[in-house]
């Protein structure tokens, strides 16, 4: 059975490469916005990996991501931020909580690949102990 990946970005373009380069590996489930995303969750939901820009309308990333990793259901849930900001590793950094990776748009999808593979790898190490 395939992992889910839970994909929200508002740039429909970007929901599209995201969904074909990784729909092979996993099941993709895509949000274009963070309500529509943690609605989703609510409803029961748990994937394997959130994969969040940080530019959105309504209830950005940042917020999004701030909600889920105060969660007690979904905070273990590993999040990699794909965001065009230009001033990420700023916003990283202040963030009060850990993301797994954040990688800047234009992406390299080998590179995101890689950062999947190792979140998923750290995440099913953390949930078998």
């Amino acid at each position: 059975m395939k992992k889910t990946l839970l994909i929200v970005d508002d740039d429909l373009s970007i929901l599209k490469l995201l969904s074909f380069i990784l729909s092979k590996e996993y099941e993709i489930v895509v949000k274009n916005n963070g309500i529509d995303a943690f609605s989703w969750l609510e409803d029961g939901n748990r994937p394997k990996l959130i994969i969040s820009d940080l530019q959105m309308p309504y209830f950005d990333g940042q917020s999004f991501i701030k909600n889920v990793k105060i969660s007690g259901f979904y905070r273990n849930i590993p999040v990699i931020v794909l965001s065009a900001a230009h001033d990420l590793e700023e916003q990283v950094a202040n963030m009060p909580f850990k993301l797994d990776a954040y990688i800047h748009k234009p992406f390299n999808p080998t590179v995101l690949k890689s950062a999947i593979n190792q979140a998923l790898e750290v995440y099913d190490e953390s949930d078998n102990n």
